[in-house]
């Protein structure tokens, strides 16, 4: 089945064709915005942890359990979400997550006690968790394979930005209205997701996988009129069959195809890279800012001196967008975890303060390069009808992760110390990286259809 009318082309074919132009550029902008928005929500408690604490009173376990409360939600986002947009489309499930996480910031501000705290951080969450794997979806579906790689990677680079500019809003937020005020701040954005409504279409790789053929034509002939427009009225290339054409038409999808022969290692492989990689990201850096004030820096301070070594970031996503597709996606993964893991260990096992800076420098650069890769690689393993569930699930057993890696460091912390966190941290990296070395595939340079030729 084609949405092409001759019966020629399929949906692939044609989108595969499309030079990039300055119309694909606004979407991604788009769809990148609001990943902004969601980052600056999931960063933000890296700085405001320590000023919750001090109002609370909370005890390391507390505050830790406080700081997994996200990821509780993010687990039930990531996988409910998935199947959502895999049942009802990409582009109505990216609003309604918005929406979400919205609010659930809105009501955090207003918390009156721990208990409400940590139910509003779990609807954060919850909103957060639904928006990650559709957005990556999106994108891996209007972006054609010569370039996928490289913008979802930049996609991920919108994560430390995000990260850095959370950290400057609570620079100078806290000492105007505290940590209430941020939360504020944050809801905020959420009426962006007017500008998605207006702008971004469905998929139509989507579209002809449900079997909505006419309707897959209809949007993606006005996606071919706007980049044409866009080259100034200029034909566009004629579609080229692919070595391997997708199967379309597949509407329905049983969460169990995810361990079907040809897709049991893929996912026993991707779901261990995120509970591993998860488990030592978040267990390290939504503690950072409070560790920092227990070693004697203010709160202003230590939010200042985690903005700055979180800048390495920039450099870190910019370095995998560019060798992402040179290295390839298995190359990279690994060494981005390795990276990670040495870094974070010199980090923890650091003496002064200019030790302190360079190492926190390194480890941002390889964990924020990590991100780009592993949101990159993910949405490429499963085939268009699964996709956002398969990104989806993979999501979600990294919000285990996630979810353990605080809590396990406020157990952790008054046995072994800061060394002990970070060595955590570095054990978990190098984990996650044996199990892409044992079980990863390579999917440079190929399209989304021939990665996946018999059930796409």
């Amino acid at each position: 089945m084609t949405s092409d009318p001759s019966g020629e082309f399929s949906v692939a074919e044609r989108l595969e064709r499309l030079p990039l132009t300055s119309y694909q550029r606004k979407l991604f902008t788009i769809i990148a915005t609001a990943w902004f928005f969601d980052s600056m929500d999931l960063g933000m408690l890296t700085y405001v942890l320590g000023s919750i604490r001090t109002e609370f009173h909370l005890s390391a376990p507390r505050a830790g359990a406080l700081g997994s409360m996200s990821f509780v939600g993010m687990f039930f986002g990531a996988a409910l979400a998935g199947m959502l947009a895999d049942r009802f489309g990409r582009r109505i499930v990216f609003q309604g997550s918005m929406i979400i996480w919205g609010v659930g910031s809105l009501l955090c501000a207003y918390a009156a006690n721990m208990r409400q705290l940590m139910l509003y951080r779990a609807v954060l969450g919850l909103g957060m968790g639904m928006e990650f794997p559709i957005g990556q979806s999106l994108v891996s579906e209007f972006i054609p394979a010569r370039q996928r790689g490289r913008y979802i990677a930049v996609l991920e680079g919108f994560w430390p930005i995000g990260f850095i500019a959370a950290g400057f809003l609570a620079y100078l937020l806290l000492p105007l209205g505290g940590w209430r005020l941020v939360f504020v701040a944050e809801a905020v954005p959420a009426l962006f997701v007017l500008a998605i409504r207006l702008f971004v279409p469905e998929s139509p790789r989507w579209l002809e996988a449900r079997g909505r053929a006419d309707e897959a034509h209809r949007v993606l002939s006005a996606f071919e009129d706007r980049v044409r427009r866009a080259r100034g009225g200029a034909e566009l290339p004629t579609p080229i069959k692919l070595a391997a054409s997708a199967v379309t038409g597949r509407g329905r999808f049983s969460f169990l195809e995810l361990f079907a022969p040809g897709y049991v290692q893929r996912t026993i492989m991707v779901w261990a890279l995120w509970f591993f990689a998860l488990v030592g990201y978040y267990g390290l850096t939504t503690w950072l800012g409070a560790l920092l004030q227990e070693a004697g820096y203010t709160v202003t301070r230590s939010t200042l001196y985690i903005t700055l070594i979180s800048l390495a970031g920039v450099p870190g996503f910019a370095a995998a967008a560019w060798l992402i597709e040179r290295w390839g996606r298995k190359a990279m993964m690994i060494v981005t975890l390795l990276g990670s893991a040495v870094t974070a260990y010199f980090y923890g096992t650091a003496t002064g303060f200019a030790q302190l800076v360079g190492f926190g420098l390194c480890m941002q650069f390889f964990m924020f390069a990590m991100w780009s890769v592993l949101y990159a690689y993910t949405p490429e393993l499963y085939p268009t009808h699964a996709r956002a569930t398969g990104a989806g699930c993979a999501s979600s057993v990294g919000r285990v992760g996630a979810l353990l890696g605080p809590t396990i460091v406020g157990l952790i912390k008054p046995i072994s110390g800061q060394a002990g966190v970070f060595t955590l941290g570095a054990g978990a990296f190098v984990i996650a990286a044996l199990v892409v070395l044992a079980l990863g595939i390579e999917t440079r340079g190929k399209t989304l259809e021939e990665l996946n030729p018999l059930v796409a």
